[in-house]
């Protein structure tokens, strides 16, 4: 009998705002040029962190650590700091807000992001998080494949169906994660100014945030299958590129990453990109939290496969926004603690993940205090 294996690689992507001494945002270019670990995301003053692979958690935020500090003592010499929340800083207007300035060779990336500022607006693109990057290693995809399935076929398919129950259980990180109850009037409209507590936890998640104007529906049956449903949308023009699917769960290729290379090549690991900046952790991301994610990663893949149906889907999707509401549904609070019971079970005889799992446990009981005392009050 396989068992889980806490082994494989790790990656994190962190996107942050560049502020000046007031606390705007930053007008200055990119200080990086073509630095493939420290490059820009959709403007020019937002900085995203592209971590080299890591064999753990603990490896991939200590490689974090190193480009924040980089980033850090070049900021400061030239007076401009890191905006370390997910929720944007004061603007006076949408001209504030500079699409990054890809020259040459790279200048495919400015004109996408053109793309994306007419179909979206650049409000949009300012909200910043994080990506958490994992895949299986190869000797325990081996030992998982007991049939001795064609390799490329069994990850695949593996993957995919991993990728079904993180879409289907995605509400419960945002939940547990969610760190931008607050944000700056500008976002709303120029000229607006003042903190405003919003009725969301995370309004990157919400509604507000990143989706498509309609509501993708892909075929999971297969990679080939997903693929060809998500290059359907490129074709008819709902989507510029594979890029633009705005769903809080990627299956991702290895190299270059493109719908081409993930349909020859199949898939090399999964991104789960729901995360808040937490302020309150020094590097954004408390490490608790990614090794939550790989347990409930390894918890989800010991669960049966299911028809991920259009109703489906759509359900998610709603479920995923509902989460990041100041308040959600008590029936999805109930259900993010009876998975979390289920993990305890899961994982009881490994202390080490039940430290992590309790600790997320924690962020429940606290909720429902704070829930009773306002019923009360």
């Amino acid at each position: 009998m396989v068992t889980y294996d806490l082994g494989g690689k790790f990656g994190i992507e962190r996107e942050t705002l560049r502020v000046d001494s007031r606390g705007r945002l930053a007008q200055t270019p990119h200080p990086f040029a073509d630095d493939a670990h420290i490059t820009r995301d959709f403007c020019e003053n937002q900085i995203e962190l592209v971590t080299p692979v890591a064999e753990s958690i603990e490896g991939a935020l200590q490689n974090l650590a190193k480009l924040d500090a980089q980033v850090r003592r070049t900021l400061k010499a030239q007076g401009e700091s890191l905006w370390l929340y997910s929720n944007p800083p004061h603007f006076e207007r949408e001209d504030d807000i500079p699409i990054a300035d890809f020259t040459g060779v790279q200048a495919s990336k400015r004109r996408y992001r053109e793309i994306l500022q007419q179909k979206y607006g650049k409000r949009l693109m300012l909200f910043s998080g994080i990506h958490f990057n994992f895949s299986f290693s190869e000797d325990y995809l081996h030992r998982l494949n007991t049939k001795h399935e064609s390799f490329h076929s069994f990850r695949d398919a593996l993957y995919l169906r991993l990728y079904k129950q993180l879409m289907r259980h995605s509400f419960l990180l945002v939940i547990l994660t969610a760190a931008s109850p607050f944000y700056d009037a500008s976002l709303d409209k120029d000229g607006k100014r003042g903190i405003i507590k919003s009725k969301y936890a995370s309004m990157r998640n919400s509604e507000r945030g990143y989706w498509n104007r309609f509501l993708p529906v892909l075929d999971h049956r297969n990679l080939r299958a997903f693929t060809d449903s998500v290059r359907h949308y490129i074709e008819t023009g709902a989507l510029y590129s594979a890029s633009e699917l705005y769903l809080p769960i990627r299956l991702k290729p290895k190299g270059i990453n493109t719908l081409e290379n993930l349909a020859e090549h199949g898939v090399d690991h999964i991104e789960l990109r729901m995360f808040d900046l937490n302020p309150v952790a020094p590097l954004g991301i408390e490490r608790r939290d990614l090794a939550f994610a790989h347990l409930l990663m390894l918890y989800l893949l010991s669960l049966p496969d299911f028809d991920f149906t259009p109703d489906m889907q759509e359900q998610a999707i709603r479920n995923h926004q509902n989460a990041a509401l100041a308040e959600p549904d008590c029936e999805l609070l109930a259900e993010t603690e009876r998975v979390v019971a289920e993990m305890e079970q899961f994982f009881a005889e490994d202390a080490s993940a039940c430290s992590v799992i309790a600790f997320e446990h924690d962020k429940l009981n606290s909720r429902k205090v704070r829930a009773y005392d306002s019923d009360r009050f």
